[in-house]
């Protein structure tokens, strides 16, 4: 806990210095290629003027100002920030600390403060916003922490937060092995129409951008996953939720629960391990994105012992290549989100490696994580490296179309034209 707290000293120090800098700058990228959200432009500069984008393009139809700060990238290719699809910030791995013990027994306190370093680790990786989808037992605090954030008390990516997350009663953990004793829970539980209108509406006024509920979860006979809320309960969220502007993000890892999660018209299905082609293809028809958390299981994976290119390829990890494979074919939109958390912040872009692996793209991939998951999530000025746009950037080492493992040589951070590394 002492180093863990010297490093938020650490950080937050450094990033006051980092703030002194006059509101009005200009700045001017010079990188080898810029991929501006959806094509790779070889020789482009940027200039940054305060928090956005003045201009893009050949450098002879940029015109900067006398005396701008000039910033050499040769050798590098900028992106726009890199947008996480779905992180915990209020988790650490379980390798380390398993969910139960981590709900159970770390103090709010200590969560935040694990949080504030897993916030800082995200950013200077490259990822400038994250939908950030339940705190695990650590009420709104996400919230707060996204209020820290925004008033520049801290440094880290911009927040989407769902504080506690949706769950059916007696469906999620911790269990109680005695009945009568009441324990931290890592969701809010709900029951019928009415009570999940009212939770909801109470999550959106503790502060959630987006409303997470879980279709189903591990509460089946002898722990298998099942359904939780009916077709109507998911019905009855996604209007009020979505009348109020906001998306909705559905946990589902089963058959059924992806199927009423997609009669209820949701916004996203994260894990869709319980994918099949005539599910895919209404996902297409309506429109609702898949983001499939491919590193979280093969992270779990191999929490439980598994050598990845030494042991046999686990169920789990067949099914995901399966799952992923059949929404590629089918045309689904793909949000890059790993649930990190699940493994260790800063880790990222192993999503991102894991999507080229199973099978997409390069330039989908980044797509993936910039411009489609800006237009998902309704990110009006952010994914896009466009005149006006937010001045959110990240330059690596290297070509991700050609090795999508340059993402981890992160040579520049920048988050409304501040740099904050370098």
């Amino acid at each position: 806990m002492k180093k863990l707290l010297i490093t938020i000293i650490l950080i937050i120090c450094g990033f006051q210095t980092v703030l002194a800098q006059p509101a009005e700058y200009y700045t001017l990228l010079k990188p080898d290629r810029v991929f501006d959200g959806e094509q790779m432009h070889s020789g482009w500069w940027v200039l940054v003027k305060g928090d956005h984008i003045e201009a893009v393009g050949d450098p002879s139809g940029i015109k900067a100002p006398a005396t701008p700060r000039i910033i050499d990238l040769k050798g590098t290719t900028l992106m726009p920030g890199l947008i996480e699809g779905h992180s915990h910030l209020f988790l650490h791995p379980y390798n380390e600390t398993s969910w139960n013990d981590q709900v159970l027994t770390e103090s709010r306190a200590e969560r935040t403060a694990r949080a504030t370093v897993a916030a800082w680790a995200t950013l200077i990786a490259g990822f400038t916003t994250v939908r950030d989808l339940g705190t695990e037992g650590a009420a709104y605090d996400d919230a707060g922490l996204k209020t820290a954030i925004n008033k520049k008390i801290i440094p880290g990516p911009r927040m989407l937060v769902a504080t506690r997350a949706i769950v059916a009663t007696g469906s999620y953990g911790p269990k109680n092995e005695i009945p009568e004793n009441t324990i931290t829970k890592g969701g809010e539980e709900a029951d019928g129409v009415e009570g999940i209108t009212r939770v909801v509406r109470s999550q959106i006024g503790h502060g959630a951008d987006v409303v997470k509920i879980y279709a189903d979860y591990r509460w089946g006979i002898n722990e298998a996953a099942a359904p939780t809320f009916t077709e109507e309960e998911l019905k009855v969220a996604v209007l009020v939720a979505k009348s109020s502007g906001r998306t909705v993000a559905v946990h589902s890892s089963t058959e059924e629960g992806m199927r009423r999660a997609i009669a209820a018209g949701v916004t996203t299905i994260e894990h869709g391990d319980g994918g099949t082609p005539e599910l895919f293809k209404l996902m297409k028809e309506k429109g609702i994105a898949l983001c499939p958390t491919l590193a979280a299981t093969e992270a779990t994976l191999s929490y439980k012992g598994w050598r990845k290119g030494t042991d046999p390829v686990p169920a789990g990890v067949k099914q995901k290549h399966y799952i992923f494979t059949e929404a590629l074919k089918a045309g689904v939109t793909i949000c890059m989100g790993g649930d990190v958390g699940v493994f260790p912040h800063g880790d990222n872009s192993r999503e991102m490696i894991l999507m080229v692996e199973y099978g997409m793209k390069p330039m989908d991939v980044l797509r993936s994580a910039t411009s489609v998951n800006a237009a998902v999530f309704k990110l009006n000025n952010l994914g896009n490296i466009k005149t006006g746009f937010l001045a959110d950037m990240v330059a690596v080492t290297g070509n991700p179309v050609e090795d999508m493992k340059v993402l981890k040589q992160v040579k520049l951070v920048m988050k409304d034209g501040v740099v904050v590394k370098e």
